[in-house]
């Protein structure tokens, strides 16, 4: 199993339906198999995620934000990571949105 602990992510990549940019940071935290994470940028005042780690790095998990509009945006994730020889992560993300128009998409988090 991956351990995510105090690793830090930047989207490089998301669909326009995400509230996510290049100034979005993910800080996550582990402790077993439970991941959580706070997150924020231009766009999200206030973002966090809690997830479980499944034997092959990958994370199934919900997340909730509050964005500039102060709207409550609630979702479902989940990131399958890609690593790297130099050890680094890249998580390729699928996503569906549970509030607002339920619409879904893709993100790639790059491991700073």
């Amino acid at each position: 199993m991956i351990n995510y602990n105090n690793k830090r992510f930047r989207p490089i990549s998301s669909s326009e339906n995400s509230e996510t940019d290049a100034s979005t940071v993910f800080v996550y935290k582990q402790s077993g198999n439970i991941v959580t994470a706070s997150y924020l940028s231009k766009n999200i005042v206030s973002g966090h995620l809690i997830g479980l780690v499944s034997a092959n790095g990958s994370i199934n998990m919900r997340y909730h934000q509050v964005n500039k509009n102060a709207e409550l945006m609630t979702g479902i994730c989940t990131s399958t990571p890609e690593i790297h020889t130099n050890g680094k992560i890249t998580l390729h993300e699928e996503w569906q949105w549970t509030s607002g128009n339920k619409s879904k998409g893709k993100s790639t988090l790059q491991e700073l």
